[in-house]
């Protein structure tokens, strides 16, 4: 007798824990649902951000969705107007990324130091230019720097960027542009102290930027510098000293405060402090210290100049592992980008007629995402399969770090009961270059889904 009694109050027990436990999950209430989620500290691999590794690299991280590509000027157009498309994208793989849903950083450039006496102008254009450049050993190595002031060698410029944008500019794949041209790597600065010429002045160099902006529409255009020209088109900015605290600090202040362009000295670098809420910051982390060193003594200093930065991306340089410890290039990788999730998802009963899902996402990253991509519910009739897909009125760039946006959908279901015993509810976001779900929404437990589910 004592043992039934035992045994019934321990089942009453039981479901009534089973009732509370389900009570503060779904927040159940006549007509009335809600779901809480917890964020993930983990390492996400998400689009259009992160790090960025040469395109030729065969084999990449599985958290690697972006790819560098630069290209000079000599191996894209060897004969004028003979473009070597086809080798060009082989070499860097094109199809290979397109295929697995990666997007690629380009540079194209015009100087490219190295260890031995060659120009990365093609000869044609060389042998037609009167004062073609000055030819340069030093610190930086050796190779030749065109005479950027040079109405010829702007003219043939313009068209091959007209060029590759008629080849590349209306997909997706190249979605990030840094603007090299001008200077030692595309870096906007050349070595005075080996006879180099100084940089143009700034209505010259405008001319190097002004034919991207039409070009590729669909990419988001990068500068190494805060030129007036940059802030007046909303450009994104990038470092390839990331790391460095010196130089960092040094375009970090170029950004907070303008200034003086040391290669000209003109006023013609501008504050563009907010630049990075609607343009990307990339870059690549320096040369002039050590990996050991940024991802291991220093790895708090590189992640906190990262971060300060607004970094979204970091190539070709990137981190690697130090021995068997990932601790370094993890860290890094959680302080770049953006880090969507989902705080809480309610289903309530508005009327007898309209059910309303509400859901509430965050960025907890250094950076939006910069792209309208679509986001859809989805409701999967848990009997047949079949997916009703809904588009949500959202604009998911517009998330900066540490908001919240609450979006509210009517659902084509009229009964939450209905709603909740035959279909469950998913949250994507889809990249138009694949169509497919891309975005991993930094949800505890859901860190690898393309499709974040919210109520089953």
């Amino acid at each position: 007798m004592k043992n039934g009694i035992v045994m019934t109050l321990f089942t009453l027990l039981m479901v009534l824990a089973m009732f509370l436990l389900f009570y503060f999950i779904y927040d159940v209430k006549p007509g009335n649902m809600k779901k809480n989620f917890t964020y993930s500290k983990k390492v996400i691999s998400n689009p259009l951000m992160g790090y960025a590794p040469a395109a030729m690299e065969e084999i990449v991280a599985d958290d690697v969705t972006l790819l560098y590509v630069d290209i000079t000027w000599r191996e894209l157009e060897p004969k004028e107007g003979i473009y070597n498309w086809e080798e060009v994208e082989s070499e860097n793989q094109f199809n290979k990324w397109r295929s697995e849903g990666k997007h690629l950083v380009l540079r194209f450039i015009l100087d490219y130091p190295s260890n031995k006496k060659h120009k990365d102008i093609p000869d044609w254009l060389y042998n037609r230019l009167d004062d073609a450049g000055d030819w340069y050993d030093s610190d930086c190595g050796k190779g030749f720097s065109p005479n950027y002031n040079s109405e010829e060698l702007i003219t043939a410029y313009e068209k091959t960027i007209q060029a590759m944008g008629d080849r590349w500019g209306d997909e997706e794949l190249i979605s990030f542009i840094e603007l090299g041209g001008l200077g030692h790597w595309g870096e906007w600065h050349v070595d005075s102290t080996a006879g180099v010429r100084q940089l143009p002045d700034e209505s010259v160099r405008e001319r190097y930027v002004v034919p991207w902006l039409s070009a590729f529409p669909n990419a988001n255009l990068l500068m190494r510098r805060p030129f007036r020209i940059a802030s007046e088109n909303d450009l994104g900015l990038y470092n390839d000293m990331a790391g460095n605290c010196e130089a960092t600090q040094e375009w970090l202040d170029w950004i907070d405060s303008g200034g003086i362009y040391s290669e000209t000295g003109e006023n013609d670098l501008v504050m563009m402090s907010d630049a990075w809420e609607t343009a990307p910051i990339g870059g690549e982390l320096t040369s002039s210290d050590s990996l050991s060193s940024l991802l291991g003594d220093n790895l708090s200093q590189t992640t906190s100049l990262v971060a300060q930065s607004h970094t979204t991306f970091l190539g070709p340089k990137v981190a690697e592992d130090i021995g068997d410890n990932k601790t370094g290039y993890n860290e890094l990788l959680k302080n770049m980008g953006y880090r969507l999730w989902v705080t809480s998802a309610s289903i309530k009963q508005e009327s007898t007629q309209k059910v309303v899902l509400n859901i509430t996402l965050k960025n907890s990253g250094v950076a939006p995402f910069y792209r309208n991509w679509t986001t859809y519910v989805y409701l999967k009739n848990k009997g047949t399969n079949r997916i009703k897909r809904i588009k949500l009125d959202l604009n998911v760039a517009k998330i900066l770090p540490n908001e919240e946006k609450s979006i509210p959908i009517e659902l084509p279901i009229s009964n939450v009961r209905k709603l909740r015993e035959n279909y469950s509810i998913s949250l994507g976001i889809v990249d138009p270059m694949t169509n497919k779900n891309a975005i991993h929404f930094a949800v505890s437990g859901q860190e690898t889904a393309d499709t974040l589910l919210l109520f089953d």
